[in-house]
């Protein structure tokens, strides 16, 4: 690896501490940082620091807002029976793109992974049960993702609510449209199955 000058190696590898950053991309971003005027710099440095300072989570759902509440809570127009669970608040942006859902959402932060060290305890699913006692909600879609943490957390969510009279569904899973079932994987094609509707 090149010797960069001490500023612009920090910068690197800053970079490369963020989610799918490497080397490559690292230097290419630290660059044109570089090659940027000081007014992008500080606008870009000032616009982080706001995520920082000006993000909040939620009090109802936990998701990001920038007030007491998120766009979704304070909005009168969406569906306040119907509550999407979701694991991160990034997987609400995969549910609103559809346009086809106008609940409510609720975000756990995470999955039961109990070799992580998750239970229950650490997710806000306290904070669910307590919207649930407030006596609004008729039904609660589980959309936690499709991998072993979040089909445990589904499981679990279903044994605790079902008793409290709650309504509890989980987004279907299988193939995806556009693809080839000769490339579909096992836990694919029996989700695709146990899904399957009339038509």
């Amino acid at each position: 690896m090149a010797d960069f000058a001490e500023p612009l190696a920090r910068l690197i590898n800053e970079f490369k501490r963020l989610p799918g950053i490497g080397q490559k991309s690292a230097q290419r971003i630290a660059f044109h940082i570089m090659r940027s005027s000081r007014d992008d710099a500080e606008h870009l440095a000032r616009t982080i620091m706001d995520v920082k300072d000006k993000l909040r989570i939620c009090t109802i759902c936990n998701n990001i807002s920038d007030a007491e509440l998120c766009q979704y809570c304070r909005n009168p127009e969406r569906d306040q029976t119907v509550v999407c669970v979701v694991e991160d608040p990034n997987n609400i942006v995969g549910v609103e793109v559809t346009r086809q859902f106008n609940g409510l959402y609720h975000v756990l932060g995470g999955a039961l992974s109990p070799l992580r060290g998750i239970g229950p305890e650490q997710l806000r699913i306290k904070s669910l049960v307590d919207r649930i006692a407030k006596g609004s909600l008729q039904e609660i879609i589980v959309a936690t993702n499709p991998t072993v943490e979040g089909e445990a957390t589904a499981v679990y969510l279903s044994k605790l609510l079902k008793p409290l009279g709650m309504k509890v569904t989980r987004i279907a899973m299988g193939v995806p449209v556009g693809s080839d079932l000769e490339f579909a994987d096992e836990v694919t094609m029996w989700k695709a199955m146990e899904g399957r509707r009339e038509i």
